[in-house]
C-alpha cells in the first residue's frame, strides 16, 4: 500500500509541474530558463568542487557550504510557500491517508524537481574535494544520500509547522519580504568573499569544526574523517545525520496529524471573537495632528505597517540605507558621504504616492476638491514619510561616523543628507501627479503591465532633478572643503542643508498640489490599471 501512494504522489508531482507549464508561453519560457540557469550553475560548482581536490581547507569549506544549503531549504518554503503545491498538507485532508505512508510519499515526491538535482550536484561536489580513497567514497555516497533526506525533510517540517501561518495574509506578507533576505543575503555573502579573499580559506576552520558534527554537515564530516581513517567519529558523524533524519521525520508526522485532525479557525468560532472590542484609545495615533493632516498620516503609516507591497518596498528600503555604507565602512573602503544613501533611499518612498493606494484612491479622489485640499493631502504623507525618514537618516549618519572616525564631517553629512530628503519629497510629489502608474497587489511584481515606462521617468527622472535641486548644498560643500579656512565652517552646513531641505518640500507641495488636483481622473484611471 505504502509504495502506490508513494508511486502515487510522484506521478501528482510530475502532473502539477507539467500542467503548471502548460498555462502560458511565458511561464514554460521562464520555468525552463530558470531551471537552465540552474543547472549550468550547479555544474560549474560541481566542477569548482571537484577542482578544490587537494586544496587546503577545502574541507572547511565544503562543510560550511552543505550548512549554508541546508539553511536555504529551511527557509524556503517561508519565503515562496507557493513555489510548489504539494508543501501544503492541508489539501490532503479529506484523504484517507495515514501520517507514516504519507510521510513517506511525501518525502519521496520532495525529490523531484530543480533543487534537489541542484543540491544533488552540489553534495556530490563536496564528496569528491574531500573524499580519499575507495572507503571514503563508499562513505560518501551514503552521506549524499543521508544530507539530500536531512535538507528536504527540514523544508517538509518547517512547512508543516507554519503552514497555518504561511497560508494566512502575515505568510504572504512574509513572502513578499523575500526580496530583502536576497537582498541582505547578497550584502552579507559579498562581504564573507570579499573577507576570505584577503584573510584565505583558514578562516573558515574554527567553524568547520563545529559544523562538522552539526547535520547535515555531519555526513559530510564523515567522509573526511574516513579518508583521515578516523572510522569512529565517521560513525557517529553519519549517525547524528541519520539520527537528525529520523527526528525531523518523527515531528513531520506529529504536524501531519495535527493538521489533519484538529479542527482550526475556519471551524470554530473564536471566543468573544463577535463580541465588540473594547478600544484603548488611538495609542501613538493621538500624538498626530489633528484634521485632515493627521488623518493622512495615520492612513499611511497603517498602509506602511499592514500592506505588503508597501511593508515590502521599506523593510528594503531601510535595510539596504543601513547595508552599503555601514558595510564599506567597516571594509575600511567607505567615505561618510555614502551615509547619504539611507536618505536617498527612503526618499524614493515618496514617488508614486497615489499609486500605492491602487483602487482605493477613488475615497481618496472625492475628498480633494481643490489645490488646497491636494496639498494638505500631499503634505500629510510628507509628514508621515519623515516621521520615519528623519531619524533613521541621522541614526545611519551617526553609526557611519562612529564606525570611520571622521566626527568633523558629521555636520555636513546631515546637512547634505537633510536636503537630498527635501529635494526627493518635492519632486517625489510633483511626480507622483505627474506620473502616476498601478501597483499590482498579487505576485511580486510592482508595476502593472504596460506602465513600466511610466515608473522608469517617474523614479529615475526624479532622482535625477533630485540631484540637481541639491547642487547647491553640493556646491557648498565642496567650497568650504577647498577654501582656506572653510572647514571651521562646515557646522553651518547642517542648519543650512535642513532649512534648505524643509524650503525645497514645501516648494514641491505647494507647485504639485494644483497639478494632483486638476488630473485627479487621469490619477483615478492609471493607479487603478492593475
Amino acid at each position: 500500500m505504502s509504495a502506490d501512494v508513494t508511486g502515487v504522489f510522484v506521478r501528482l508531482k510530475l502532473s502539477l509541474l507539467r500542467n503548471g507549464l502548460r498555462q502560458s508561453g511565458g511561464r514554460r519560457a521562464a520555468w525552463i530558463a530558470s531551471a537552465v540557469v540552474a543547472l549550468l550553475f550547479a555544474a560549474l560548482q560541481l566542477l569548482g568542487l571537484i577542482l578544490l581536490r587537494g586544496t587546503a581547507h577545502a574541507d572547511a569549506l565544503v562543510v560550511l557550504l552543505v550548512a549554508v544549503l541546508a539553511l536555504g531549504w529551511a527557509v524556503m518554503p517561508l519565503f515562496f510557500p507557493g513555489g510548489d503545491e504539494t508543501l501544503d498538507p492541508t489539501r490532503l485532508v479529506m484523504l484517507p491517508l495515514r501520517p507514516r505512508p504519507l510521510v513517506r510519499a511525501l518525502l519521496v515526491a520532495s525529490l523531484v524537481g530543480i533543487g534537489p538535482l541542484f543540491t544533488l550536484c552540489l553534495l556530490t561536489g563536496s564528496v569528491i574535494a574531500v573524499a580519499r580513497g575507495a572507503a571514503a567514497y563508499a562513505v560518501g555516497v551514503v552521506a549524499v544520500v543521508l544530507a539530500l533526506l536531512v535538507c528536504v525533510a527540514l523544508a517538509r517540517t518547517v512547512a508543516a509547522a507554519n503552514i497555518r501561518l504561511l497560508t494566512s495574509r502575515k505568510g504572504r506578507d512574509l513572502a513578499v519580504l523575500s526580496g530583502l533576505v536576497v537582498a541582505i543575503g547578497a550584502q552579507v555573502v559579498n562581504f564573507a568573499a570579499q573577507r576570505l579573499g584577503s584573510a584565505g580559506l583558514g578562516r573558515l576552520d574554527p567553524l568547520a569544526d563545529v559544523l562538522r558534527w552539526v547535520p547535515p554537515g555531519s555526513a559530510i564530516g564523515a567522509v573526511r574523517s574516513v579518508s583521515e581513517g578516523s572510522y569512529g567519529a565517521a560513525a557517529l558523524q553519519l549517525g547524528l545525520s541519520a539520527l537528525a533524519l529520523a527526528a525531523l521525520i518523527v515531528v513531520w508526522a506529529r504536524h501531519l496529524t495535527r493538521l489533519m485532525t484538529a479542527p482550526d479557525g475556519s471551524t470554530l468560532q473564536a471566543a468573544g471573537e463577535s463580541a465588540v472590542r473594547e478600544k484603548g484609545g488611538r495609542g501613538p495615533a493621538r500624538l498626530l495632528p489633528a484634521g485632515r493632516t493627521g488623518t493622512v498620516m495615520e492612513r499611511s503609516l497603517r498602509y506602511v505597517w499592514r500592506d505588503p507591497k508597501t511593508k515590502a518596498a521599506w523593510v528594503t528600503s531601510l535595510a539596504i540605507g543601513l547595508i552599503v555604507p555601514v558595510f564599506n565602512a567597516v571594509q575600511g573602503s567607505g567615505s561618510i558621504y555614502f551615509a547619504c544613501f539611507a536618505a536617498g533611499m527612503l526618499g524614493i518612498q515618496m514617488y508614486n504616492q497615489f499609486g500605492q493606494d491602487t483602487s482605493a484612491f477613488w475615497m481618496v479622489a472625492m475628498t480633494i476638491s481643490s489645490p488646497r485640499d491636494a496639498y494638505v493631502e500631499l503634505r500629510g504623507r510628507a509628514l508621515a514619510l519623515l516621521l520615519i525618514t528623519l531619524p533613521y537618516a541621522t541614526l545611519v549618519t551617526v553609526v557611519t561616523t562612529a564606525l570611520i572616525g571622521d566626527w568633523h564631517r558629521l555636520p555636513e553629512v546631515l546637512g547634505l543628507s537633510f536636503a537630498l530628503l527635501g529635494a526627493m519629497l518635492a519632486t517625489g510629489a510633483w511626480s507622483s501627479a505627474r506620473f502616476p502608474y498601478s501597483i499590482p497587489q498579487e505576485g511580486h511584481k510592482n508595476v502593472a503591465p504596460g506602465q513600466a515606462g511610466l515608473a522608469w521617468i517617474s523614479i529615475f527622472g526624479g532622482m535625477v532633478a533630485a540631484a540637481l535641486l541639491c547642487a547647491p548644498v553640493i556646491a557648498a560643500v565642496i567650497w568650504l572643503r577647498l577654501s582656506e579656512g572653510g572647514a571651521d565652517w562646515t557646522w553651518l552646513l547642517l542648519p543650512a542643508g535642513a532649512a534648505y531641505g524643509a524650503a525645497i518640500t514645501v516648494l514641491g507641495l505647494r507647485l504639485a498640489a494644483p497639478r494632483t488636483a486638476a488630473r485627479l481622473p487621469e490619477i483615478l484611471a492609471a493607479v487603478s490599471k492593475g
